[in-house]
């Protein structure tokens, strides 16, 4: 049976790209062109699993007439939303872009929810039905605090009841890997800090393999930008995929691609994991050599429904 999915975003960001001719610090500067998109890990996923045909459901938490626009944004994607607005509006972000410098991005502080919002989160998860899939995606804040206890309940209580996967970070993390995910995708740098202090310094392969032997999840998918993936499950050893090279534009959301590949291609497509961030990496290659989040031809790209 093919699961439902449902992404939780609870650091919603609304996000506005400027693009120069080009820009130097202290100077006022008048962009070329400007785009908007509502940000956040979960949204991203969500938007991809949208435009895969995936049956799934953005689940976040928007704040203010910034949350409006951000909501507005995703239902014109096409995507299907369930939200628990926040008394806070939701963080602002601004892209800055322009040929030959790197690209640049300022956030907002980040926005913790009010304990209403999580309460209704809460009771949201503990209404899913049994064998859905939640995602949970992007940062938490404020998971240690009592605002989130009633959320960290309802995880305990779905985790018998359905399936569960991470694309977290701090705190979040490290309440989420003591528990047996389907897997953990997690870029390098936020990999690593699970490490400082407790171990002597390991190769990835050594650090997969402690991070198995150490933690509950099924699986580690461990993200390093354009350099190679690497990737561990129960029963196998540590193993490493290249993506493929592209000519990058904007890395921004490209592991959310590949998250939402991974999970069309796992649980709905049937494939191993191996064998679906091979099919998966194309995407995020596809989408990194572009300027928005999923918005790309699948044109010359893998099929998960037919490939073997």
């Amino acid at each position: 049976m093919r699961p439902h999915i449902h992404t939780l975003t609870c650091n919603l960001l609304w996000e506005k790209t400027l693009t120069f001719s080009s820009w130097e610090a202290g100077r006022t500067q008048r962009a070329l062109t400007e785009s908007f998109q509502g940000g956040g890990k979960g949204i991203n996923v969500s938007k991809m699993l949208t435009r895969l045909g995936v049956p799934n459901t953005a689940v976040f938490l928007p704040g203010g007439a910034t949350g409006t626009d951000c909501e507005q944004w995703a239902r014109a994607q096409g995507v299907v939303c369930r939200t628990f607005p926040v008394a806070t509006p939701t963080r602002v972000g601004i892209v800055v872009r322009a040929p030959g410098r790197p690209e640049t991005t300022f956030l907002g502080p980040d926005v913790p929810p009010d304990a209403a919002a999580v309460r209704a989160c809460a009771e949201y998860v503990d209404g899913l039905p049994a064998g859905d899939l939640l995602a949970v995606c992007g940062s938490l804040p404020g998971w240690n605090t009592g605002v989130f206890e009633p959320l960290r309940a309802a995880f305990s209580r779905w985790q018998p009841r359905g399936l569960t996967v991470a694309d977290t970070y701090g705190p979040a993390l490290a309440w989420l890997i003591e528990r047996p995910l389907e897997w953990v995708k997690v870029n390098r740098a936020e990999f690593e800090t699970l490490f400082t202090g407790k171990y002597p310094p390991l190769s990835m392969p050594e650090r997969l393999a402690a991070a198995m032997a150490r933690w509950a999840p099924k699986a580690w998918i461990v993200t390093d930008g354009p350099r190679p993936v690497w990737f561990a499950e129960r029963g196998s050893p540590p193993t490493s995929v290249v993506p493929p090279v592209v000519a990058e534009v904007s890395a921004t959301g490209s592991g959310d691609v590949l998250h939402a590949c991974l999970l069309d291609a796992v649980f709905h497509c049937g494939h191993p994991l191996a064998v679906a961030l091979r099919l998966a990496l194309p995407y995020a290659a596809a989408n990194a050599a572009q300027g928005t989040v999923a918005d790309f031809s699948f044109a010359n790209l893998p099929d998960f429904r037919s490939a073997g």
